[in-house]
């Protein structure tokens, strides 16, 4: 992504680059990055034998057999290039010295898809310098491993040694090692804890930087020094890695801050810091569907759980989704269990399965083979599902991360796409947590319906395609134990006819996963 990125603002400046807290991690030096630059044009005078010479001193890799991101193949007096930030090929037709023609072609299909008179290309691997910055890094290297080795054990010394000794050999032959971020710092000639160059150094200086969901996205960029720090502190003190590492590292916050010359922070709850610094606010509440955020119902902890059942029903029978949250993952498993108990059709979302995974059972979800998603943190912002009719939150009144005002009032706006949605927070006492949630969401509601009023909206529930299955879900933790017999039942059907269509990749896959789920109930 960083690379797509780096390439493409160097091409042009009216460029959108989506991009995550990784922006802020090391990369190389811009300008060796933009001086390795290579174009090419047609009709342009050059062999074919510089065309390869300036490939491989950017990192290209040939490859005649399987092509791919960052390699390019020769036939002839043909090139085939896939640059590292892109998927279709580059031609280039030689007629002897002289460029003819440059094309792109479509990788699958090898369909011929734009003609150019010329095209840019850019460095493979971000990392990539001039044999002077090469030579300054290496020797600069051997240096420190020579004053490392002093302070370490025996058996630390020598692997110390061994590894970086081979990474120097890789670079002194082919310009580039695995892992050669971690000497990032010797390449650009930093000192010692200097701040690295990062992505958003690839940028103009009137940029604007868009942080999104910045309640959350701030605090993570706060952390993520520490935690790279923490990382790398256990690989360098048993001889993996130099100290020089260290400087591979994302940007402190107040490093970050310098960057901040024009930014705009999204969230429908901001934090006390971006509202403390921003000049303007401005409040974008009004939905053109006149959709209103839900209404609010407060109820006591006890006998909560029969009068879940009692709402979920009800919900179910109207023909939408519910979602649960709880305080704890016990707890989540536990009623996940109790509610298949008494024949609700439910699943939990938990932090062990796979991004990928929770996408398929958020998917599940909204095609109805599930009424019920039990979870705990994963159900607050970015959760779109316009099939949910009903939110439960357990132990609303236990104040904390997970109970706060703007943990609160995000896991409500997860309702605010069904016009018959509601949400009950189920507590003894009436937190300020909960009041300041249950006021911002009346505010916004009466705003709603106050513009719906004055042009004569009608409230629509939002309609939203469901997206293609890509992934099969092999975590089989999220699904409760009395719903485990008979789906071994369907999958043993499943397996056999797949079997039966000569699929058997499919039908080992399933015979994985049905001896799983028998474990689980043994």
């Amino acid at each position: 992504m960083r690379l797509a990125a780096t390439a493409s603002l160097l091409s042009r400046k009216d460029v959108i680059i989506v991009a995550s807290v990784s922006c802020i991690y090391s990369v190389g030096d811009p300008r060796d990055f933009l001086t390795f630059r290579f174009e090419l044009r047609k009709n342009q005078e050059i062999s074919r034998n510089k065309i390869i010479e300036n490939l491989v001193n950017m990192q290209y890799e040939r490859n005649d057999f399987n092509l791919k991101p960052g390699c390019f193949r020769v036939k002839g007096d043909t090139v085939d290039i896939i640059p590292g930030y892109y998927n279709n090929i580059y031609r280039i037709e030689l007629f002897g010295d002289k460029i003819e023609r440059i094309r792109e072609i479509d990788k699958i299909t090898d369909e011929v898809t734009e003609n150019y008179d010329y095209v840019s290309l850019f460095p493979a691997k971000h990392f990539v310098v001039s044999d002077i910055k090469k030579e300054r890094a290496i020797k600069s290297i051997k240096h420190e491993l020579e004053e490392k080795l002093s302070n370490l054990g025996i058996i630390e010394a020598h692997r110390l040694k061994q590894r970086t000794l081979y990474d120097i050999e890789m670079i002194e032959e082919t310009g580039f090692c695995k892992g050669i971020e971690n000497y990032s710092r010797h390449f650009d000639g930093r000192k010692p804890g200097e701040k690295p160059y990062c992505l958003l150094d690839y940028f103009p200086n009137d940029f604007l930087m868009v942080i999104d969901e910045s309640h959350r996205t701030i605090p993570q960029i706060h952390g993520m020094h520490n935690g790279d720090f923490s990382r790398k502190k256990s690989l360098i003190d048993f001889g993996f890695r130099l100290p020089s590492a260290y400087d591979n590292r994302p940007l402190t916050f107040n490093e970050f801050k310098k960057y901040m010359n024009n930014v705009v922070f999204v969230s429908a709850t901001p934090g006390d810091y971006e509202t403390k610094i921003s000049n303007q606010i401005v409040e974008q509440i009004i939905r053109p569907t006149g959709l209103v955020d839900p209404k609010i119902i407060i109820r006591k902890t006890k006998g909560q759980v029969l009068d879940l059942i009692n709402e979920i029903k009800n919900t179910i029978k109207k023909g939408n989704r519910i979602i649960i949250t709880t305080l704890t993952k016990r707890l989540a498993e536990e009623l996940s269990e109790y509610l298949a108990g008494n024949d609700i059709k439910t699943r939990y979302l938990h932090s062990e399965i796979k991004t990928l995974e929770r996408t398929e059972i958020i998917r599940q979800l909204r095609l109805g083979k599930f009424d019920v998603i039990v979870g705990i943190n994963l159900l607050r912002e970015g959760l779109d599902i316009p099939e949910v009719g009903f939110i439960g939150i357990l132990d609303a009144d236990k104040e904390g991360f997970l109970r706060d005002a703007r943990s609160l009032i995000q896991i409500i706006g997860r309702a605010a796409r069904n016009v018959d949605s509601k949400v009950i927070l189920y507590a003894d006492r009436y937190t300020d947590s909960i009041k300041k949630a249950v006021d911002e969401t009346n505010r916004r509601r009466n705003i709603q319906i106050e513009s719906n009023k004055r042009y004569g909206i009608t409230p629509t529930t939002i309609v939203k395609p469901i997206k293609e299955k890509i992934i099969d879900i092999k975590d089989t933790k999220h699904i409760p134990k009395k719903d485990i017999p008979k789906m071994i039942v369907d999958l043993e059907i499943e397996m056999r006819n797949a079997a039966d269509s000569l699929d058997f990749e499919r039908a080992i896959f399933l015979r994985n996963k049905i001896g799983t789920l028998k474990q689980r109930i043994e």
